[in-house]
């Protein structure tokens, strides 16, 4: 067992010492520390080629990745463990006035004292068994755990077979432009040195499932999770003559209430069940105050999966807006005759009917109904988008959809259903082929053997909760189900683009072992030293020995 505590504690407040909130230089700072600080062994000065410090492609912001790898001389082998793990962080304001040493644990821990805290973090804290400040479990404690080891086995490469590989990424904690990028050198690498990728391990952080779960979990695969989105079109009107239109702000509530928290679009797979969907944005698209209702609404919700593809998902979708629709133009019809029933007004029929599409059909309808004139206005009015710096790919979706609505022909209500963001791909490591059982099998021995050194039970679950970098080692997803996803983003090939091949070229069974802690992304973001900064570093060695023995 490896005598780790110190060293990986040390390395994790020195990462945590400088600041690399997302999207900004920091994240250039947190590379370039590393890179030195790796740069600085005696194997990396005598194999400069083994260490690269990448910026990120197809990307506005200035960032980069350090990849590194440690060719062992015990055996010779190709089989090649890669070790992942990001340091870009959320931002710091939640720390308020102790924002300024909110990067600095043991100068924050000193300043907490001082506050009024709630019960478990003052115990947590007086009992200096855990460590504060931000990033410390999400995830650079990790992070520390995976540089720890790749410095050992820099120092003794005698005692590895095969080959370990890091992959210290930017940008987890928004698009994942570090990962998407770090494929193309791990592709490279892969060809120029013969690299078998038998496994990946990442160390993002893991927490209790529920209030006083003492378990400590290890996860096999990855959740994943789409931004199914809705333009939702009404029937304008004034709103002194309210029921001779359609208010679509009234279907996207009615949206909201069919889809939100519902357990039925819950994918329960090999007995784990991720959150249902949740609604992250609910809007119209007026751009100022008038007394006409709105002629569009806009809607987006978080939805997790672990076995539907985005094309089952999209199905499903379709379903419960059309019964949404249903309800809201029911309901619509039946305070209408109310309303004529009290003022004595003519109730004329509604002559509405439930129409949904998907963007696939719907530019397809309009590519048949207009042809190039459509499609020639479009490719202009989307290039021409791009260049507003205000509009996430998020909105930009909106706009394109907005925009094509223009030429159609019917313009009566109607909901489109897009994806607008991107698709981080769930992952099942089941044990469905020999690569994935032999992990697993290995997982389950790491475990095992150091159970003994640790007090709570240590777990292993299917599916990492979080959204993470594993979704971008493997591929779960066939081709349709990836195609369901660039026909129907209408920013796919100019505001985003995501070269899936990549990730197939690499497709390597990833599991998480990674630090625990509680309140990640929150004030009082903590993680405890001592299985975080020992028994995590000694399981993933485990792994790494027993799988390039």
């Amino acid at each position: 067992m490896l005598n780790c505590q110190e060293e990986v504690l040390q390395i994790t407040k020195e990462l945590v010492n400088t600041s690399s909130i997302v999207n900004t230089s920091g994240e250039k700072n947190m590379a370039t520390n590393i890179y030195n600080r790796l740069g600085a062994l005696s194997y990396f000065v005598s194999n400069p080629e083994h260490l690269v410090m990448s910026r990120t492609v197809n990307d506005v912001v200035e960032r980069y990745n350090v990849l590194a790898f440690v060719k062992g001389t015990k055996d010779s082998s190709d089989d090649t463990v890669i070790l992942m793990g990001h340091f870009d962080t959320v931002g710091i304001d939640d720390f308020a006035q102790l924002k300024d040493l909110s990067c600095n644990p043991d100068k924050l821990s000193t300043a907490y004292l001082s506050e009024k805290l709630p019960a478990n973090v003052e115990q947590h804290l007086k009992s200096g068994k855990w460590l504060f400040g931000r990033g410390v479990l999400d995830m650079k404690s990790g992070l520390a755990a995976h540089i720890y080891l790749l410095q050992h086995y820099a120092e003794h490469p005698e005692d590895l077979a095969g080959n370990l590989l890091l992959v210290a990424e930017c940008d987890e904690e928004d698009s994942s432009h570090g990962i998407l990028s770090a494929l193309k050198i791990l592709k490279e690498w892969k060809g120029t040195y013969h690299f078998n990728y038998v496994a990946a391990i990442n160390a993002d952080f893991v927490s209790p499932r529920y209030d006083g779960d003492e378990n400590r979990y290890i996860y096999k695969g990855s959740v994943g999770k789409l931004l199914p989105s809705f333009f939702i079109t009404g029937k304008e009107t004034h709103v002194g003559s309210c029921f001779e239109g359609f208010d679509p702000n009234f279907l996207a509530a009615e949206l909201t209430r069919e889809i939100d928290y519902n357990p039925l679009l819950s994918d329960k797979a090999y007995g784990e069940t991720p959150a249902p969907p949740v609604s992250l944005k609910q809007t119209d698209l007026k751009p100022a105050y008038t007394v006409q209702t709105a002629l569009s609404a806009f809607v987006y919700y978080n939805f997790l999966i672990h076995s539907w593809s985005p094309r089952d998902v999209l199905q499903k979708l379709r379903y419960h807006a059309e019964v949404a629709f249903k309800r809201a133009l029911d309901t619509f019809t039946e305070r209408y005759q109310a309303y004529c029933q009290l003022s004595g007004e003519t109730y004329h029929p509604v002559p509405w009917t439930v129409r949904v599409f998907t963007y696939e059909e719907f530019h397809q309808l309009l590519v048949d109904q207009n042809g190039e004139d459509y499609l020639r206005h479009m490719k202009e009015f989307t290039t021409d988008l791009l260049t507003d710096p205000s509009l996430d790919i998020r909105m930009y979706s909106a706009r394109v959809v907005e925009e094509a609505w223009k030429f159609m022909k019917d313009k009566s209500p109607a909901i489109i259903l897009f994806y607008s963001s991107l698709y981080s791909p769930r992952v099942e490591v089941t044990g469905k082929n020999a690569q994935e059982k032999r992990l697993i099998d290995t997982l389950e021995g790491a475990v095992a053997k150091m159970q003994p050194f640790y007090p709570n039970p240590i777990v292993t679950r299917n599916f990492f909760p979080y959204i993470s970098d594993m979704s971008f080692v493997a591929l779960s997803d066939d081709e349709a189900g990836i195609q369901a996803v660039s026909l129907n983003n209408p920013a796919w090939g100019t505001k985003h683009y995501v070269e899936y091949q990549d990730i197939r070229d690499i497709n390597v069974p990833v599991i998480c072992i990674g630090p625990y802690g509680l309140d990640a992304h929150k004030k009082h973001e903590r993680t405890e030293i001592a299985y975080s900064c020992e028994i995590v570093p000694n399981l993933i060695n485990e792994v790494i020995r027993d799988l390039l023995k």
